[in-house]
Protein backbone atom coordinates (compact mmCIF):
# COMPACT_ATOMS: atom_id res chain seq x y z
CA UNK A 1 0.00 0.00 0.00
CA UNK A 2 1.35 3.40 -0.93
CA UNK A 3 0.33 6.42 1.12
CA UNK A 4 0.93 10.13 0.69
CA UNK A 5 1.68 11.65 4.07
CA UNK A 6 1.51 15.41 4.45
CA UNK A 7 1.63 17.32 7.71
CA UNK A 8 2.26 20.81 8.93
CA UNK A 9 5.19 21.24 11.33
CA UNK A 10 5.41 23.46 14.38
CA UNK A 11 9.16 23.72 14.34
CA UNK A 12 9.54 25.68 11.11
CA UNK A 13 7.98 28.83 9.82
CA UNK A 14 7.76 27.50 6.27
CA UNK A 15 8.58 23.88 5.39
CA UNK A 16 7.14 21.30 3.08
CA UNK A 17 7.86 18.10 1.22
CA UNK A 18 6.22 14.96 -0.12
CA UNK A 19 7.25 11.42 0.67
CA UNK A 20 5.81 7.98 -0.09
CA UNK A 21 5.64 5.16 2.43
CA UNK A 22 5.29 1.64 1.00
CA UNK A 23 4.22 -1.13 3.32
CA UNK A 24 4.31 -4.83 2.47
CA UNK A 25 3.30 -7.84 4.50
CA UNK A 26 2.03 -7.03 7.96
CA UNK A 27 1.06 -3.47 8.63
CA UNK A 28 3.43 -1.43 10.82
CA UNK A 29 2.26 1.54 12.82
CA UNK A 30 4.58 4.51 13.26
CA UNK A 31 4.59 6.41 16.50
CA UNK A 32 2.29 9.42 16.41
CA UNK A 33 5.04 11.54 17.91
CA UNK A 34 7.45 10.65 15.11
CA UNK A 35 4.97 11.40 12.34
CA UNK A 36 4.04 14.70 13.98
CA UNK A 37 7.69 15.70 14.27
CA UNK A 38 8.39 14.91 10.65
CA UNK A 39 5.32 16.85 9.70
CA UNK A 40 6.87 19.83 11.44
CA UNK A 41 9.43 19.91 8.73
CA UNK A 42 7.58 18.88 5.62
CA UNK A 43 3.93 19.89 5.50
CA UNK A 44 3.79 23.33 3.92
CA UNK A 45 6.22 22.49 1.12
CA UNK A 46 4.08 19.62 -0.11
CA UNK A 47 0.89 21.64 0.01
CA UNK A 48 2.48 24.60 -1.76
CA UNK A 49 4.01 22.42 -4.46
CA UNK A 50 0.73 20.60 -5.10
CA UNK A 51 -1.13 23.90 -5.21
CA UNK A 52 1.30 25.39 -7.69
CA UNK A 53 1.20 22.42 -10.02
CA UNK A 54 -2.58 22.30 -9.87
CA UNK A 55 -2.98 26.06 -10.45
CA UNK A 56 -0.69 27.15 -13.31
CA UNK A 57 -2.63 30.39 -13.71
CA UNK A 58 -0.97 31.94 -10.66
CA UNK A 59 1.32 34.87 -11.48
CA UNK A 60 5.09 34.89 -10.69
CA UNK A 61 7.93 36.84 -8.99
CA UNK A 62 11.62 37.38 -9.69
CA UNK A 63 14.51 35.88 -7.70
CA UNK A 64 17.55 35.25 -9.88
CA UNK A 65 20.12 35.39 -7.07
CA UNK A 66 22.05 32.16 -6.34
CA UNK A 67 19.23 29.72 -5.94
CA UNK A 68 19.68 27.04 -3.27
CA UNK A 69 21.25 23.92 -4.75
CA UNK A 70 21.02 20.35 -3.51
CA UNK A 71 23.85 19.95 -1.04
CA UNK A 72 26.72 17.64 -1.94
CA UNK A 73 27.63 17.37 1.74
CA UNK A 74 27.01 13.96 3.35
CA UNK A 75 25.89 13.53 6.99
CA UNK A 76 29.38 12.30 7.91
CA UNK A 77 30.89 15.34 6.21
CA UNK A 78 29.10 17.67 8.63
CA UNK A 79 30.89 16.13 11.61
CA UNK A 80 34.18 16.23 9.71
CA UNK A 81 33.70 19.89 8.93
CA UNK A 82 33.17 20.66 12.61
CA UNK A 83 36.62 19.23 13.27
CA UNK A 84 38.45 20.89 10.37
CA UNK A 85 38.22 24.36 8.86
CA UNK A 86 38.11 25.00 5.12
CA UNK A 87 40.78 27.15 3.51
CA UNK A 88 38.40 27.74 0.65
CA UNK A 89 35.83 25.77 -1.26
CA UNK A 90 32.81 26.17 -3.45
CA UNK A 91 31.53 25.25 -6.89
CA UNK A 92 31.24 26.47 -10.44
CA UNK A 93 28.09 25.95 -12.45
CA UNK A 94 26.85 26.68 -15.90
CA UNK A 95 23.30 26.22 -17.13
CA UNK A 96 21.30 26.61 -20.31
CA UNK A 97 17.72 27.84 -20.13
CA UNK A 98 16.40 25.40 -22.72
CA UNK A 99 12.85 26.74 -22.44
CA UNK A 100 12.36 30.35 -21.36
CA UNK A 101 9.22 32.22 -22.38
CA UNK A 102 9.39 34.98 -19.75
CA UNK A 103 12.45 34.93 -17.42
CA UNK A 104 14.16 38.30 -17.85
CA UNK A 105 17.87 38.82 -18.58
CA UNK A 106 18.30 42.13 -16.71
CA UNK A 107 17.00 43.72 -13.49
CA UNK A 108 14.67 45.98 -15.51
CA UNK A 109 12.95 42.84 -16.89
CA UNK A 110 14.27 43.27 -20.44
CA UNK A 111 15.49 40.38 -22.59
CA UNK A 112 15.31 36.65 -21.89
CA UNK A 113 18.01 34.61 -20.14
CA UNK A 114 19.89 32.17 -22.36
CA UNK A 115 22.85 31.03 -20.25
CA UNK A 116 23.79 31.33 -16.60
CA UNK A 117 27.29 31.04 -15.10
CA UNK A 118 27.97 31.15 -11.38
CA UNK A 119 31.01 30.91 -9.11
CA UNK A 120 30.48 30.23 -5.40
CA UNK A 121 33.49 30.65 -3.07
CA UNK A 122 33.55 30.26 0.70
CA UNK A 123 36.09 30.14 3.50
CA UNK A 124 35.68 29.13 7.13
CA UNK A 125 36.78 31.92 9.45
CA UNK A 126 36.05 29.81 12.53
CA UNK A 127 35.04 26.22 11.84
CA UNK A 128 31.38 25.97 10.79
CA UNK A 129 30.35 28.78 13.16
CA UNK A 130 31.55 31.65 10.96
CA UNK A 131 31.99 31.40 7.19
CA UNK A 132 32.37 34.06 4.53
CA UNK A 133 31.08 33.37 1.03
CA UNK A 134 30.47 35.13 -2.24
CA UNK A 135 28.28 34.22 -5.23
CA UNK A 136 29.01 35.77 -8.61
CA UNK A 137 26.13 35.19 -11.04
CA UNK A 138 26.25 36.08 -14.74
CA UNK A 139 23.40 35.86 -17.23
CA UNK A 140 23.25 36.20 -21.01
CA UNK A 141 20.40 37.38 -23.22
CA UNK A 142 19.15 34.82 -25.74
CA UNK A 143 17.56 37.60 -27.80
CA UNK A 144 21.09 39.01 -28.40
CA UNK A 145 22.91 35.83 -29.41
CA UNK A 146 23.16 33.87 -26.11
CA UNK A 147 26.89 34.54 -25.51
CA UNK A 148 27.18 38.22 -24.53
CA UNK A 149 26.61 38.72 -20.81
CA UNK A 150 23.68 40.94 -19.87
CA UNK A 151 23.53 40.88 -16.04
CA UNK A 152 25.89 40.48 -13.09
CA UNK A 153 24.55 39.64 -9.62
CA UNK A 154 27.12 39.84 -6.84
CA UNK A 155 26.42 38.46 -3.36
CA UNK A 156 28.63 38.75 -0.25
CA UNK A 157 27.70 37.18 3.07
CA UNK A 158 28.69 35.91 6.50
CA UNK A 159 26.99 32.72 7.60
CA UNK A 160 27.28 29.99 10.21
CA UNK A 161 25.84 26.81 11.71
CA UNK A 162 25.13 26.13 15.38
CA UNK A 163 23.72 22.64 15.84
CA UNK A 164 20.64 22.61 13.56
CA UNK A 165 20.36 26.39 13.34
CA UNK A 166 21.80 28.48 10.53
CA UNK A 167 22.20 32.26 10.25
CA UNK A 168 23.23 34.63 7.48
CA UNK A 169 24.01 38.32 6.92
CA UNK A 170 24.07 39.11 3.21
CA UNK A 171 24.44 41.94 0.72
CA UNK A 172 23.38 41.53 -2.92
CA UNK A 173 23.66 43.83 -5.92
CA UNK A 174 22.09 43.04 -9.32
CA UNK A 175 23.19 45.19 -12.26
CA UNK A 176 23.04 45.15 -16.08
CA UNK A 177 26.33 44.56 -17.92
CA UNK A 178 25.70 45.40 -21.56
CA UNK A 179 23.98 48.76 -21.04
CA UNK A 180 23.10 51.23 -18.31
CA UNK A 181 19.89 50.66 -16.42
CA UNK A 182 18.17 49.67 -13.20
CA UNK A 183 20.33 48.34 -10.35
CA UNK A 184 18.70 46.39 -7.51
CA UNK A 185 20.47 46.06 -4.15
CA UNK A 186 19.60 45.00 -0.62
CA UNK A 187 21.03 43.66 2.65
CA UNK A 188 19.22 41.06 4.73
CA UNK A 189 19.47 38.80 7.77
CA UNK A 190 18.17 35.22 7.69
CA UNK A 191 17.64 32.54 10.35
CA UNK A 192 16.89 28.92 9.41
CA UNK A 193 16.44 25.57 11.10
CA UNK A 194 17.24 22.24 9.47
CA UNK A 195 16.99 18.49 9.98
CA UNK A 196 18.25 15.25 8.44
CA UNK A 197 15.77 12.40 8.59
CA UNK A 198 18.37 9.64 8.74
CA UNK A 199 19.93 11.25 11.83
CA UNK A 200 16.84 12.63 13.57
CA UNK A 201 14.36 9.77 13.10
CA UNK A 202 15.26 6.17 13.94
CA UNK A 203 12.18 4.84 12.13
CA UNK A 204 13.32 6.58 8.93
CA UNK A 205 16.70 4.85 9.14
CA UNK A 206 14.98 1.48 9.55
CA UNK A 207 12.48 2.07 6.76
CA UNK A 208 14.76 3.87 4.26
CA UNK A 209 18.33 2.78 5.13
CA UNK A 210 19.75 3.92 1.78
CA UNK A 211 17.88 7.21 1.42
CA UNK A 212 17.91 10.50 3.30
CA UNK A 213 15.72 13.58 3.48
CA UNK A 214 17.26 16.90 4.47
CA UNK A 215 15.36 20.15 4.77
CA UNK A 216 15.58 23.64 6.16
CA UNK A 217 13.16 26.51 6.60
CA UNK A 218 13.30 30.00 8.03
CA UNK A 219 12.61 33.70 7.76
CA UNK A 220 14.61 36.82 6.96
CA UNK A 221 14.43 40.60 7.10
CA UNK A 222 15.64 42.93 4.33
CA UNK A 223 16.79 45.64 6.73
CA UNK A 224 18.29 47.69 3.88
CA UNK A 225 16.40 47.89 0.60
CA UNK A 226 16.70 50.79 -1.77
CA UNK A 227 14.90 49.20 -4.71
CA UNK A 228 14.76 45.41 -4.47
CA UNK A 229 11.23 44.69 -5.66
CA UNK A 230 8.48 42.65 -4.02
CA UNK A 231 7.05 41.15 -7.23
CA UNK A 232 8.28 39.96 -10.65
CA UNK A 233 6.81 43.02 -12.39
CA UNK A 234 9.14 45.26 -10.34
CA UNK A 235 6.47 46.71 -8.06
CA UNK A 236 6.70 47.26 -4.31
CA UNK A 237 9.80 46.91 -2.11
CA UNK A 238 10.59 43.63 -0.35
CA UNK A 239 10.65 43.60 3.47
CA UNK A 240 10.54 40.00 4.77
CA UNK A 241 11.67 36.74 3.19
CA UNK A 242 10.37 33.23 3.99
CA UNK A 243 12.34 30.24 2.70
CA UNK A 244 12.10 26.45 2.62
CA UNK A 245 14.22 23.82 0.91
CA UNK A 246 14.25 20.00 0.78
CA UNK A 247 16.56 17.39 -0.76
CA UNK A 248 15.25 13.82 -1.10
CA UNK A 249 17.92 11.20 -1.78
CA UNK A 250 16.38 8.71 -4.20
CA UNK A 251 19.42 6.47 -4.70
CA UNK A 252 22.64 6.50 -2.63
CA UNK A 253 23.02 10.28 -3.02
CA UNK A 254 23.53 9.80 -6.76
CA UNK A 255 19.95 10.69 -7.68
CA UNK A 256 18.43 13.58 -5.71
CA UNK A 257 15.06 15.30 -6.02
CA UNK A 258 15.01 18.82 -4.63
CA UNK A 259 12.41 21.51 -4.03
CA UNK A 260 12.79 25.12 -3.03
CA UNK A 261 10.42 27.93 -2.10
CA UNK A 262 11.23 31.60 -1.54
CA UNK A 263 8.63 34.22 -0.61
CA UNK A 264 8.87 37.99 -0.21
CA UNK A 265 6.55 40.51 1.40
CA UNK A 266 5.88 44.13 0.37
CA UNK A 267 6.80 46.79 2.94
CA UNK A 268 4.35 49.23 1.35
CA UNK A 269 1.37 46.84 1.64
CA UNK A 270 -1.27 47.22 4.35
CA UNK A 271 -0.08 43.90 5.80
CA UNK A 272 3.71 43.90 5.41
CA UNK A 273 4.00 40.30 6.70
CA UNK A 274 1.73 38.86 4.00
CA UNK A 275 3.66 37.28 1.08
CA UNK A 276 3.50 39.24 -2.16
CA UNK A 277 5.70 36.90 -4.24
CA UNK A 278 6.47 33.20 -4.42
CA UNK A 279 9.43 31.68 -6.29
CA UNK A 280 9.53 27.87 -6.46
CA UNK A 281 11.91 25.35 -7.96
CA UNK A 282 11.60 21.61 -8.58
CA UNK A 283 14.63 19.69 -9.84
CA UNK A 284 16.28 16.32 -10.31
CA UNK A 285 20.06 15.99 -9.90
CA UNK A 286 22.39 13.18 -10.98
CA UNK A 287 25.77 13.07 -9.19
CA UNK A 288 29.14 11.48 -9.67
CA UNK A 289 31.78 12.37 -7.08
CA UNK A 290 32.14 16.19 -7.24
CA UNK A 291 30.11 16.62 -10.43
CA UNK A 292 26.38 17.10 -10.74
CA UNK A 293 24.04 17.29 -13.73
CA UNK A 294 20.53 18.53 -13.03
CA UNK A 295 17.29 19.47 -14.75
CA UNK A 296 15.00 21.90 -12.98
CA UNK A 297 12.06 24.23 -13.42
CA UNK A 298 11.65 27.62 -11.75
CA UNK A 299 8.56 29.76 -11.62
CA UNK A 300 8.26 33.18 -9.95
CA UNK A 301 4.84 34.65 -9.29
CA UNK A 302 3.00 37.38 -7.40
CA UNK A 303 0.62 36.17 -4.70
CA UNK A 304 -1.49 39.20 -3.81
CA UNK A 305 -2.49 40.34 -7.30
CA UNK A 306 -2.33 39.20 -10.94
CA UNK A 307 0.78 40.15 -12.85
CA UNK A 308 3.93 39.06 -14.65
CA UNK A 309 4.90 35.38 -14.42
CA UNK A 310 8.55 34.47 -15.01
CA UNK A 311 9.39 30.82 -15.63
CA UNK A 312 11.87 28.55 -17.35
CA UNK A 313 13.34 25.05 -17.68
CA UNK A 314 17.12 24.67 -17.38
CA UNK A 315 19.84 22.02 -17.68
CA UNK A 316 22.77 22.63 -15.36
CA UNK A 317 26.29 21.27 -14.79
CA UNK A 318 27.94 21.90 -11.41
CA UNK A 319 31.43 20.99 -10.18
CA UNK A 320 32.36 21.43 -6.51
CA UNK A 321 35.75 21.70 -4.82
CA UNK A 322 37.16 22.02 -1.30
CA UNK A 323 40.64 22.77 0.08
CA UNK A 324 41.12 22.19 3.85
CA UNK A 325 43.33 24.56 5.84
CA UNK A 326 45.76 21.75 6.68
CA UNK A 327 46.92 21.85 3.04
CA UNK A 328 48.31 25.35 3.62
CA UNK A 329 50.41 24.29 6.60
Amino acid sequence: MTCLIVRHTQGYLVAYSIFLVTRTGTEKTLERRQITTLACTLGLLALSTIGLLASPSLSLALEKYGRPLPSMEQPDDVAAREAEETLFGGYFLTSAFVSNPTFAARPDNSGLVGLRHMLHLETDLYKQYLTFYTDQNFFSDRTKGWIELSEWDGTYAFTGLIDRWGWRLQYERDAPLDKSGLIQAYADALLTSRFQAIQDFSWWQRTFPNQNLTAYAGAGWLFHNGNYFARPDNTGRALFRYVAHADLDLYQDKVVFYADANMFTDRSASNSARPSELDWILGLALRWRDTELSVYREQDQPLDRPGLVQKYWAVQLRVSFDVPKRFAK
